[in-house]
């Protein structure tokens, strides 16, 4: 979920957005796209006379509602539209689809039918397609199918093309670190403007500096899918504390906080660590707003039970059933955090990471007006896009 998130209290009268009646008493937060810029009317900073400020997701969601984005049918758009529409009422009002390990010709397929497109009363904006894999460790591929797992040739960006095909709708990119070249696709993938994630990896401390050296600014999922903290080499979660960052440049990393993927202990470490690169996830699959059963991630079975999905027949977690307003109050609750603080890992932390904070995230002048509204326990009662009330929950329209 990108977007920006602002307590403005108790409104008496004032302007409040097209088709919003006078909120009731409480808080109200604004989410928009991506996040909030952090001055003006920033989280925290009391805004007079208006109603409603604001948010927007999902670095990182491979599907919802039976959809799965790494699956190539005839008609990726429709069900990419699906997915856009129902997780508005998440507070969700832009994304990034996410393709999980596929072979070229899925990702041939699939790619030209999600272009970035803004949102409406259509569904949430899309911001770009997340690819994560398969230029991935096979020892920490997690979900992923191993048959499909690529590394870099001699010529490594060419092959990076020649896997994807065309690079136009790519937002991010995730890949392991210490693979041999892996500093040269960094280098040309950031060039275009692509954000590059770290993660599904084995890299030591030292590989992950490096690769932050070369643009690489994100680590997919912490935690999941990586070395386990060490004391003599944390590896990729070192990256939080490391001194060997360029010059006025952080890490932002992705935590799914659905209580299954991250123990509370863990999300209050990574958080007081370094609270101001946490960007929540939710790693939704396409299981997401179905019930227990078989579906699909990609190239394989995903069995969810209650609240947990694994690759069928084995134990191996496959991403989240968790929308991202849930993610969103378990955090909130498993830190002790300000809700400022857990709306803006939903929003103002995502729009920095891909570079939208000037209109995302956000109610500054100029910026999208994207945003929810929410009621004291978190939970969404209503959704907008540029201005427009594009979903609400039915105990706000009474």
């Amino acid at each position: 979920m990108i977007a920006a998130a602002l307590r403005v209290g108790i409104l008496r009268g004032g302007i409040r957005p097209p088709g919003c009646r006078r909120p009731q008493l409480g808080w109200a937060y604004a989410a928009q796209d991506a996040q909030r810029e952090g001055r003006g009317m920033g989280s925290g900073t009391a805004v007079h006379q208006l109603s409603h400020p604001a948010w927007p997701e999902a670095a990182q969601i491979n599907g919802g509602f039976g959809v799965d984005f790494s699956q190539a049918t005839a008609d990726v758009g429709s069900g990419v539209a699906l997915v856009a529409r129902k997780i508005l009422s998440h507070g969700v009002t832009s994304f990034c689809p996410t393709l999980v390990t596929s072979p070229p010709e899925v990702y041939h397929k699939v790619l030209p039918q999600i272009p970035v497109k803004s949102g409406g009363p259509h569904g949430a904006g899309i911001l770009g397609v997340h690819l994560e894999g398969p230029f991935i460790s096979r020892e920490k591929r997690g979900a992923h199918p191993e048959a499909h797992l690529r590394s870099f040739e001699a010529n490594a960006f060419h092959d990076v093309l020649a896997t994807y095909g065309p690079l136009d709708n790519v937002r991010i990119v995730t890949l392991a670190p210490e693979l041999d070249r892996s500093h040269e696709v960094i280098q040309a993938l950031t060039a275009r403007g692509i954000c590059v994630s770290l993660g599904h990896s084995v890299a030591d401390l030292q590989a992950a500096e490096e690769a932050v050296q070369s643009g690489a600014t994100f680590i997919t999922h912490l935690f999941n899918a990586m070395l386990p903290f060490h004391h003599r080499d944390p590896g990729i979660v070192g990256l939080l504390t490391s001194d060997r960052l360029p010059p006025g440049r952080h890490i932002f990393y992705g935590m799914i906080s659905d209580g299954t993927h991250t123990n509370p202990a863990a999300l209050r470490i990574a958080h007081r660590a370094h609270p101001q690169g946490l960007v929540l996830v939710t790693d939704a699959v396409p299981a997401l707003g179905l019930g227990n059963g078989r579906h699909t991630l990609g190239q394989q079975e995903v069995e969810v039970n209650g609240l947990t999905a694994y690759v069928a027949g084995t134990k191996t977690l496959s991403g989240s059933i968790a929308p991202m307003d849930v993610c969103v109050r378990h955090f909130l609750q498993a830190t002790g955090c300000s809700v400022e603080a857990a709306l803006e890992a939903a929003s103002l932390h995502p729009a920095q990471l891909l570079g939208l904070e000037k209109r995302k995230g956000t109610l500054d002048f100029g910026a999208d007006a994207d945003f929810v509204v929410l009621d004291d326990s978190l939970h969404v009662q209503a959704t907008y896009i540029s201005g427009e009330l594009v979903w609400q929950a039915e105990e706000a329209k009474q």
